[in-house]
């Protein structure tokens, strides 16, 4: 690789820092630049499954990157460990008779490029050669990417390769999952088979699924894995049923080494998807092939899910994953910052997980938005960036409206006792006042979720979030109940001093349904 085309990578390297901040991954500086011909930068990924994931996510960002730094009409090749590129030599090496006038063919880049890209962008899909074909371009002699694999390799899943089990930051709340997960990826079908992993929104079901898919081709690459959602499944399923193609589709699923179904809940009332993921269950158990699945809830809580597939489920091992605490909040900040690049205080890594308790995809969120406001500022992440972006606590711990305070005037209104709440009851003179309890918690604490289930006899962060969204709608619907949540919430975030006052009704009880005024005394 001659200096002119490393220092044309080494500006597409800090044009993407700066245009396409959150794209950009540590490992970029790992990828190893080939050299231009035929009009393209050829890079090499150091695995199939990473230049997969550039083909599938970066194309367009490296391609506008390479416009730019190198001021020419230039497109971007991602390669593996194993492709040839016809042109480059053996494994993409660049032939000895390589050289200046090779690069004169590569056409100047109009001046107006720079300031129309997305011109340049239509003008390169419509003359840049794909994978598998061989171009010519103004003359220049293309380059056709041949890959090492044969025709009936099996398709490697779409996977992120982030995802490692070494990138998965493990905690109180997630260790089991974990360790059954890497036992699952290093000797598959007879560790824990089948794996059943439930948890929460966001909490990092998929990355374990993912680390166990890159765990395998890691140590087979031959191996076949059929990786997908449920959802996906069941779409595959119906359109085999239309086309008359079931015995096409139970080979693609029944002669894998591994399955792999994320969001298994979604098969639930689905009377026959249920029953062909029966049998290939069976069919893949027997033949010991791996089958982990994911859920936001354990098997026997699935609505309307086959008593025989329940029972199937809980044969491996069903492992739950919490919601993360405060130091792996915090560890999980520094190592996604950490993933891109970042070089995040412990301050602001603090700060963040005591703002956000929730999931792991909000702590990324809230890490995308510190990148890219520190550099559209061009100043560095800081405790104060931070608290400007995610703003300051509404009030400080020693104000916060304390849990019991909020029970005790919801039980008063109420009249219904602290034992019903926490019972399983559902009759609706203890089910609303449940809910009530459960919105005001929600809204005037930093509790997240599953705390809150837990306080209403370890009830789940679905039934939590149900309740919410219960009141939010009645609220909206009802006036009088409306005002009573609104004088609720008043009384109960006066100052501590002075303590939740005692509610006076006016008018008739009515607690089922909760249409009362209310005024504070």
């Amino acid at each position: 690789m001659t200096d002119p085309d490393r220092a044309i990578w080494a500006g597409m390297l800090a044009y993407l820092r700066k245009n396409h901040a959150p794209l950009c991954r540590q490992w970029f500086e790992e990828l190893e630049p080939l050299g231009i011909t035929g009009g393209a930068m050829h890079l090499r990924a150091h695995s199939a499954v990473h230049r997969d994931y550039l083909k599938r996510q970066c194309a367009e960002p490296f391609n506008d990157a390479a416009r730019t730094a190198s001021g020419r009409l230039l497109s971007v090749r991602f390669l593996g460990p194993e492709d040839r590129a016809e042109g480059l030599g053996v494994l993409g090496e660049p032939p000895v008779n390589l050289g200046e006038a090779d690069r004169a063919n590569v056409p100047t880049m109009p001046s107006f490029a720079m300031t129309e890209p997305k011109a340049v962008a239509q003008a390169m899909s419509a003359s840049a050669p794909a994978a598998g074909e061989s171009k010519h371009l103004n003359g220049a002699p293309g380059l056709r990417i041949v890959p090492a694999a044969s025709a009936e390799a099996p398709e490697i899943p779409a996977l992120n390769p982030d995802y490692t089990f070494e990138q998965f930051v493990v905690g109180p709340g997630n260790r089991l999952a974990h360790a059954a997960a890497q036992a699952a990826g290093s000797n598959p079908g007879r560790a824990y088979n089948p794996l059943f992993i439930h948890g929460g929104v966001g909490l990092g079901k998929t990355h374990l699924l993912q680390a166990v898919c890159l765990r395998i081709l890691e140590h087979r690459p031959g191996a076949r894995i059929a990786y997908l959602t449920c959802e996906a499944f069941i779409t595959q399923f119906m359109d085999a049923v239309q086309a008359g193609q079931m015995v096409q589709f139970r080979h693609r699923f029944r002669d894998v080494d591994v399955l792999i179904i994320d969001d298994i809940q979604f098969l639930t009332s689905r009377e026959r998807s249920q029953e062909e993921f029966f049998h290939t269950f069976n069919a893949l158990y027997q033949s010991q092939r791996q089958i982990v699945l994911s859920s936001d809830a354990p098997p026997e809580e699935i609505p309307d899910l086959e008593d025989r597939l329940v029972s199937r489920f809980k044969w491996g091992l069903v492992a739950k994953i919490d919601p993360p605490d405060f130091e792996t909040r915090a560890a999980i900040l520094k190592n996604k910052s950490r993933l891109r690049g970042i070089a995040l205080p412990n301050d602001v890594a603090e700060f963040v997980a005591h703002r956000i308790d929730s999931n792991i995809r909000e702590l990324e969120g809230a890490i995308t938005r510190l990148q890219i406001q520190s550099s559209v500022e061009g100043r560095p992440i800081t405790l104060e960036l931070a608290q400007s972006i995610l703003g300051m606590p509404t009030r400080s711990t020693g104000a916060e409206v304390a849990v019991q305070a909020i029970i005790g005037a919801v039980t008063e209104f109420y009249r219904i006792r602290l034992v019903d709440l926490q019972s399983k009851r559902r009759q609706r003179s203890v089910a609303l006042p449940r809910q009530v309890c459960m919105y005001l918690i929600r809204k005037l604490t930093r509790h997240s979720l599953e705390e809150i289930g837990g306080h209403f006899g370890n009830r789940d962060h679905t039934t939590v979030m149900h309740a919410i969204k219960t009141i939010e709608a009645k609220r909206g619907e009802d006036g009088e109940f409306d005002l009573l949540i609104r004088t609720l919430e008043d009384q109960l975030a006066l100052p501590a001093s002075k303590g939740p006052g005692t509610i006076r009704v006016v008018g008739t009880l009515n607690s089922a349904a909760g249409g009362v005024a209310m005024e504070p005394r």
